[in-house]
């Protein structure tokens, strides 16, 4: 049962690492050939050179890496990073927290249209339905989320899963793009239900300065472990990388997301928008399994790697930590100018330091805001949701499970 206070994540199994490799990732492919222009003398030989390489990696790309050639794979000779092991054998498993997390994210599978919208969208309707506060808060929202997930599944996909070398942990990040991509598809259709001009919510990170600063402060850190040419094996690029799973697993996903969750499951407490709190109530619950499979992948990672982890490093993610505090705050001074849903902008403040501290301490960090307290116990109650439990009195559809198939 996740509460907010089990978040805690264990701590992972303490294994011997040997000395760093120089070698890239195991799912990191060279510079391609096919960028290089060869001279016109030599265009013929190098385009054969060219053919053969791509050829080359071609084969390396699905043939099986051992640490000793020809052998099996052993869990022992896993890692997060530069594994040289077979990053197609998902077992013998290692790093059984990640397949656990990976079972359980199964077992809470959902999709949007499950959910009745047919009394948000008469309450939207409804010219005294909402206040002007509110309404505002619902669009700022739509606006920020609707682009937010679709930056995380791109970062999963085109970034960190690359350079991910246990097939446990990449087997995660499979199931939570998928799950980005459900939740993209929920602001999607609360967007659609409520008939809201998509290209003003859509557009938001573009034209709204709160949530363009966000994501402005998130992009470079997606744009680093994108780029083509970027591969792990050198302590700066291996920080590098887990500098982007600690601003996407603490500071994205584990806060940028909380001011927005907290706003629109108010509203639904209040007996408004219960079909939009629902949907938000089971992203909550998805988000935060997430944040805490990133946590335990960080330590992990930390424990292999422990040259990592140096004062500086340890300097700049608190600087970033701070930074994403500060900007947070000021999305929730934009959502809410005035008090609304018996909450002000001010409670936010205490509220975000307090689980920036929750997630400092969890990757090993000190405490940033020191005797912060949780003003909205509440929200515990929100992550621990059950599948089929109608929080809000509005219909899940079960899925079928097992039972005979007919094909006619």
């Amino acid at each position: 049962m996740l509460t907010w206070d089990d978040e805690v994540t264990p701590s992972p199994q303490r294994t011997h690492t040997p000395p760093a490799s120089n070698s890239p990732s195991g799912v990191t492919a060279s510079p391609s050939l096919a960028m290089h222009t060869p001279s016109p003398a030599s265009a013929s030989l190098a385009a054969a050179q060219a053919s053969a390489h791509a050829q080359a990696l071609a084969q390396a790309a699905v043939a099986p890496r051992s640490a000793h050639a020809g052998g099996r794979v052993s869990a022992a000779d896993k890692r997060i990073i530069n594994g040289q092991t077979d990053v197609n054998q998902l077992v013998p498993f290692k790093y059984k927290w990640a397949w656990e997390k990976y079972l359980a994210t199964c077992a809470n599978h959902w999709m949007p249209q499950e959910v009745n919208m047919s009394r948000d969208i008469a309450t939207w309707k409804d010219p005294n339905g909402l206040s002007e506060d509110e309404r505002r808060i619902v669009k700022r929202n739509l606006g920020f989320f609707v682009t937010a997930d679709s930056l995380a599944a791109n970062n999963i996909v085109l970034g960190t899963y690359r350079h991910i070398t246990a097939p446990e942990c990449r087997q995660f990040l499979l199931r939570q793009a998928f799950e980005e991509a459900i939740h993209t598809h929920a602001y999607q259709y609360i967007v659609e239900s409520l008939g809201l001009d998509e290209g003003e919510i859509f557009n938001a990170y573009n034209e709204v300065a709160s949530i363009r600063d966000k994501d402005q402060f998130l992009i470079p850190f997606i744009e680093a472990i994108m780029d083509p040419s970027f591969k792990t094996g050198t302590p700066e690029n291996d920080q590098t990388l887990l500098k982007s799973l600690i601003v996407f697993a603490c500071l994205m996903e584990g806060l940028f997301f909380y001011v927005g969750f907290t706003q629109i499951l108010a509203l639904g407490r209040q007996n408004k928008m219960t079909g939009a709190a629902e949907q938000y109530q089971y992203i909550l619950r998805d988000e935060s399994m997430h944040c805490n499979f990133g946590i335990d992948l960080i330590n992990q990672l930390k424990l292999e790697n422990p040259h990592l982890w140096t004062a500086e490093f340890k300097a700049e993610i608190k600087a970033l930590f701070e930074k994403a505090v500060e900007l947070e705050y000021r999305y929730a001074e934009d959502t809410m100018p005035r008090g609304v849903l018996g909450l002000n902008a001010s409670m936010f403040k205490g509220y975000l330091r307090y689980i920036a501290n929750r997630r400092a301490t969890q990757i090993g960090l000190e405490a940033l805001f020191p005797n912060e307290e949780n003003p909205f116990p509440w929200m515990s109650e929100m992550i621990d949701l059950k599948k089929e439990r109608n929080f809000f009195e509005t219909r899940v559809i079960e899925y079928q499970s097992g039972g005979a198939l007919s094909w006619d």
